[in-house]
């Protein structure tokens, strides 16, 4: 993963969410008639769930993988939280089946945007870090020697899996303190990172799949 600048990532920023925007018209416009359910809102190429191909209103919850292929994408709803899982992933879920409530995601492999019901704690985890989140925007992206973390808005603590004892809260209101964790043997487990691979457009899109908006203007960073 190579890191840029914040100017250049806003500047691709502004162009990704313009495209964003229109290939997914038609999804804002069944969210406003209420025709957007929980479950898969979105998907694109080879995504399979516990190994079936998903598909538009398949039901996703607790105990269930998520696997994406090659340029594969898919965006999908699970209670009150909303997700964006990236190509080249494999994501687990965990909580209460039964009440479809989302308790926590493993990042096995890949990279995940997430949006979370404020006031109800969830949890991600890689293989190198364990990270606690409570109403939080986070971008997750799992490499084979770190773990990038993004805390788009709101708090997060960053936990070492390999070394606990150097945890650091995090609280930001956008893309704020990005950070690289590493696992044991480095000679710092957590450092600064740039901003990278993600959009406020995205952010947007999976509020509104929810009923929500960001907790910060758009409009303020262009």
């Amino acid at each position: 993963m190579k890191g840029i600048s914040r100017r250049i990532w806003l500047a691709r920023a502004a162009t990704g969410g313009a495209a964003l925007a229109l290939g997914m018209v038609r999804l804002r416009r069944a969210l406003a008639q209420g025709a957007v359910t929980p479950g898969v809102a979105r998907v694109r190429g080879d995504v399979r769930i516990n190994g079936k191909p998903a598909q538009r209103g398949m039901e996703v919850g607790p105990g269930d993988a998520i696997t994406t292929g090659r340029d594969a994408e898919l965006a999908v709803v699970v209670g009150r939280d909303a997700f964006l899982v990236r190509a080249d992933s494999r994501i687990e879920l965990s909580g209460d089946a039964k009440r479809l409530l989302l308790s926590g995601l493993r990042v096995v492999t890949g990279a995940l945007l997430t949006v979370f019901e404020p006031g109800r704690e969830k949890n991600i985890r890689t293989e190198t870090v364990a990270i606690g989140i409570r109403g939080t925007g986070v971008y997750v992206e799992f490499e084979s020697s770190r773990t990038y973390v993004c805390t788009c808005y709101g708090e997060s603590q960053l936990a070492p899996v390999d070394d606990p004892s150097q945890a650091e809260t995090v609280r930001t209101a956008h893309h704020d303190q990005p950070r690289y964790i590493y696992p044991k043997g480095m000679p710092r487990m957590i450092e600064k990172a740039p901003v990278i691979n993600h959009t406020d457009a995205e952010l947007v899109l999976l509020e509104s799949l929810v009923g929500r908006k960001v907790p910060f203007d758009p409009k303020s960073y262009p």
